[in-house]
């Protein structure tokens, strides 16, 4: 039964913030089929390479916290056009580049206007959709849109990186942000907390993007030099000291950045586990399946970027059939049931490999059972975490989403891609190559894949089904690594949601 306060133009808003999130979400993968292009195009160097594909996430999560607790102040409405605002500008900049730390620029531009828009997406969708019902929904299609929005980047920067070049891939921002800004004006409605008045905390603010940034820069840089460099322990001590410090100060102020009480709250807590754990073994399964495809079995990114379809697909299926399991079962057995599912795909792989080759068809039958799982879980975790934060603490609550979502597909790259990594170095072959050569093979299998292609002849070809045979017994442990995370997650959400926790519940 409907509560009177429903707002007339909630559905037209679920639209507007759906388009707005699918644009995020696609930005954050885009680039992986534009790269090769823009390297070829601008020639940046090594370290100017990593900028240009870390600045992005590493400025979005920096700025997720501050981004939440401005909008709770300012306006949430104001703070998403905003955004979009940033999001434009940064979009022009990468269009019109013509050096590499223009790229740079203009990708830590649109990091700056995804953080002003993702809370702010969910804490509108919060504040229109007062019926818990309808909620779910509203969540469900938000988790659907951002989940497939990820995968759905690849093929659709494929098709334009194909056909206009690297360029494109920026410039697709343009027409939809127009979109989305001229209809936000006019149909999405402002609100604020009213526990966001008194003084603004900058040395909060100052603790929050030093920690975030000192977390994130140190996960991305333990992935690429590996647990002896002394860096990124030094950046992850940094982001201990400094989030140790925001955490102790939110607890003491009146009027905090981020409501950190919300993870006394079983089910919060559980939600978020249930959002990060899974975000690991996710974002290094999808990002090690595409190296495989594209560097393994030699395709080009779009058409690995369709070979990861049965994910997105699955996932968007899962995610709308995930608020009626709700309403039918106890939330602690949907949650704990989907990410089981999410296991079991993400085991099948080294589970086939025991028996038999692995060829496509079995990764797509894992990818397949990945996002149903992934689906329902991730749906049911944010509802939960959504629905038991009050209110007023709503942007707290998206902003821990939003940093679960980023931090754990890093960390995944980052912990289970530098694991895939040191076993494929492990399964090459002795191919008696001179020593650079080795060392290059040895680097990765995209390496691999381009020294065989310059060696070309009898010898390339060995190289590669070599190099590629290494690749796939390197990944699939991975991928059981990443299965007994979400079983940790099914476990933690069995134990700790309360029995009677349904969705219902309006807070």
């Amino acid at each position: 039964m409907h509560t009177p306060t429903q707002d007339p133009r909630r559905w037209i808003v679920l639209a507007i913030l759906s388009g707005s999130l699918l644009l995020i979400s696609m930005d954050t993968t885009i680039l992986n089929v534009a790269f090769p292009s823009l390297v070829g195009d601008l020639q940046p160097g090594a370290v100017q390479q990593l900028w240009i594909i870390d600045i992005y996430a590493l400025a979005l999560s920096g700025l997720l916290v501050t981004a939440g607790a401005l909008g709770d102040r300012w306006g949430r409405k104001r703070l998403l056009m905003a955004g979009f605002g940033i999001f434009a500008l940064a979009s022009l900049i990468a269009v019109f580049s013509t050096e590499a730390w223009h790229v740079i620029a203009a990708r830590a531009l649109l990091g700056v206007g995804g953080a002003a828009i993702m809370p702010s997406t969910l804490s509108i969708l919060r504040s229109v959709f007062t019926d818990a019902k309808e909620r779910a929904f509203a969540l469900a299609v938000w988790a659907a849109v951002f989940g497939g929005g990820m995968a759905f980047g690849p093929v659709i920067g494929g098709l334009l990186v194909q056909d206009y070049g690297w360029h494109s891939a920026f410039l697709l921002n343009l027409p939809v942000t127009a979109v989305i800004v001229v209809a936000g004006l006019r149909y999405l409605p402002e609100s604020r907390s009213p526990r966001a008045a008194g003084k603004w905390d900058w040395t909060g603010v100052g603790q929050s993007i030093v920690g975030m940034l000192a977390l994130a820069g140190g996960i991305k840089q333990l992935g690429k030099s590996g647990v002896a460099d002394p860096l990124p322990w030094a950046l992850l001590i940094l982001a201990a000291v400094s989030l140790t410090l925001f955490v102790r100060r939110q607890l003491r102020v009146p009027n905090p950045l981020l409501q950190v009480r919300l993870f006394t709250k079983p089910a919060f807590s559980v939600a978020a586990t249930a959002i990060f754990l899974p975000m690991v073994g996710m974002g290094a399964i999808l990002f090690l399946v595409t190296q495989w495809l594209q560097y393994g079995q030699g395709y080009t990114p779009l058409e690995a970027g369709l070979r990861l379809l049965p994910a997105p697909l699955a996932l968007i299926c899962a995610s709308m059939v995930a608020p009626t399991l709700m309403q039918r079962f106890a939330i602690r057995h949907v949650l704990g049931g989907g990410l089981v599912v999410l296991a079991a795909g993400m085991a099948l792989p080294w589970t086939l490999q025991q028996f038999t080759g692995l060829g496509y068809p079995a990764f797509a039958a894992a990818l397949t059972i990945m996002g149903l799982g992934a689906g329902i879980a991730t749906t049911v975790a944010s509802v939960t975490l959504i629905s038991a934060a009050p209110a007023d603490e709503v942007s707290s609550a998206a902003a821990i989403e939003e940093t679960c979502y980023e931090l754990g597909s890093a960390m995944g790259v980052a912990i289970l891609g530098s694991t895939a990594a040191a076993l494929y170095r492990g399964n090459l072959p002795a191919l008696g190559l001179d020593a650079p050569t080795t060392a290059a093979v040895r680097d990765s299998v995209g390496e691999a894949a381009h020294t065989a292609e310059q060696l070309g002849g009898t010898l390339g070809r060995t190289l590669l089904e070599a190099a590629s045979q290494a690749y796939t017994l390197a990944i699939t442990p991975a991928f059981l690594m990443a299965g007994v995370l979400a079983i940790a997650a099914a476990a933690t959400a069995w134990t700790l949601i309360p029995r009677d926790l349904r969705p219902t519940e309006n807070h």
